[in-house]
């Protein structure tokens, strides 16, 4: 039998732009994962919240955050993803880190900034995917507003998972619920969308709703809204590889160039 992969979504309360008060919180939360995992997974902007103001707040890759990230991976013999605030070369990023347990860490710069918040005049953008290779899995790591991107995540690089890690805000959560699956269904992988509860300091509320979607569009997590929570899902490679030698979709997409 082909390696499942057991994954724990951490859907927490932030608190507003005080990174080591979300450490301790998400070291305590870790806690209390009920068994052995292979990823734990946090949300965007985990240390902070959703903020527009990364010169105060952000971190270096050799900061607090990153090695925390490191210990708590090999503490818990799990990798460690989720988003934060980097600077680098006198620029800001919006990046998820793959932290996995001997400490190797996979980098993904969100591609599209959420202008709507004005996310574009603080940070600068990626320009390339990133393709975690984990326990014989492809991951591909990705941030909130890419999820309205189709074209951003079209399989074309043979990965098993997406995943999303996000603030996304309860007005628009029915369109959340909608692409996570429309995702998984057109890219016949898996799709996990990893969100946050509670309400910042610029007053938007937030309701969870974070999930894990099979390649046929089937919900794998008991819904979870307006509360903290620890979902857990199982992902079996081999279901997927049998699916999709079964159905072939993948055969008959259309062949373009992003530029």
């Amino acid at each position: 039998m082909l390696q499942e992969l057991q994954i724990a979504i951490i859907q927490p309360d932030l608190a507003w732009e005080d990174a080591q008060k979300n450490r301790i919180s998400f070291s305590e939360k870790m806690k209390e994962i009920k068994k052995p995992v292979d990823v734990i997974l946090l949300p965007e902007m985990f240390t902070t919240g959703f903020s527009m103001t990364p010169k105060k707040l952000a971190e270096s890759m050799t900061g607090e955050t990153v090695v925390w990230m490191q210990e708590m991976a090999k503490s818990n013999h799990a990798a460690i993803a989720g988003s934060l605030i980097i600077k680098e070369e006198g620029k800001f990023y919006n990046r998820m880190l793959f932290v996995h347990p001997d400490g190797k860490i996979d980098c993904y710069d969100k591609r599209h900034a959420f202008t709507l918040a004005g996310e574009d005049e603080e940070y600068a953008t990626g320009n390339s995917l990133a393709i975690v290779e984990y326990k014989g899995w492809r991951i591909c790591p990705l941030i909130c507003y890419d999820l309205r991107f189709p074209v951003w995540s079209r399989n074309t690089q043979n990965y098993d998972v997406l995943v999303y890690v996000a603030s996304w805000p309860k007005p628009r959560i029915n369109a959340w619920n909608a692409l996570l699956k429309a995702r998984a269904i057109e890219n016949m992988s898996y799709c996990i969308g990893v969100n946050r509860v509670g309400v910042d300091a610029n007053g938007y509320e937030y309701s969870g709703n974070s999930a894990a979607i099979d390649f046929l569009g089937n919900e794998m997590t008991a819904l979870s809204e307006n509360n903290e929570a620890i979902l857990y899902a199982t992902l079996q490679k081999e279901k997927l590889i049998a699916l999709r030698s079964k159905l072939n979709f993948l055969n008959d997409r259309d062949s373009f160039v992003i530029k």
